[in-house]
């Protein structure tokens, strides 16, 4: 029964973006048929593609269904969490050609609006702290593994690089490096 309600929305709505999104995170920007998005679905051994091509139609029906389609958008949402532990919350607005490195343990708020070219590294949170609650990550953005951006209302420009297990809860501008200085202290035990 869930399968006619996805049928339904693909056929009764305007899939430009889906398609384009499809077309370069699930094909490899090879044109997209049905036979060969289905090809590439079933081909694929990178578990990142698989999430992407499920997580981009259920926010889609999310955002643009009826009722049953954003019920179904519900069930395949937590489908995804149980079997990648990703939660990016249906109703991110998130560009084109995301990449996830390392699929595995991610969070991102509903609340967040992120840019074209995004690539995240495993671990990595993007959520909030305070309210209201509002996330504006530019386009050609890497948040490496086990980062956190959290806060109430925080802008990364474009074209910025956020290293490895960074907290971030300020503003950063364009063209910048972030990273949290780290030390470490060993103690030699005798």
């Amino acid at each position: 029964m869930k399968y006619i309600h996805i049928i339904k929305f693909l056929m009764t709505h305007d899939l430009t973006f889906l398609k384009e999104c499809w077309l370069i995170e699930v094909t490899n920007n090879k044109k997209v048929s049905t036979y060969r998005l289905f090809k590439s679905f079933m081909k694929s051994q990178y578990p990142q593609k698989r999430y992407l091509f499920w997580w981009r139609l259920a926010n889609e029906m999310h955002m643009y269904g009826n009722h049953k389609q954003r019920g179904v958008a519900k069930h395949i949402q937590k489908m995804l969490i149980t079997k990648f532990a990703i939660e990016i919350e249906l109703g991110a607005k998130i560009g084109k050609n995301l990449k996830i490195g390392h699929p595995y343990a991610i969070t991102i708020s509903r609340h967040s609006v992120i840019g074209e070219n995004c690539f995240i590294l495993q671990n990595a949170t993007v959520g909030g702290a305070n309210k209201p609650i509002e996330i504006k990550i530019g386009d050609n953005v890497d948040i490496g593994a086990g980062s956190i951006i959290l806060g109430g209302k925080i802008t990364i420009g474009n074209n910025v690089k956020i290293g490895a297990m960074s907290f971030v809860n300020k503003d950063i501008p364009d063209n910048c490096t972030v990273y949290t200085q780290k030390t470490n202290t060993i103690i030699q035990n005798n």
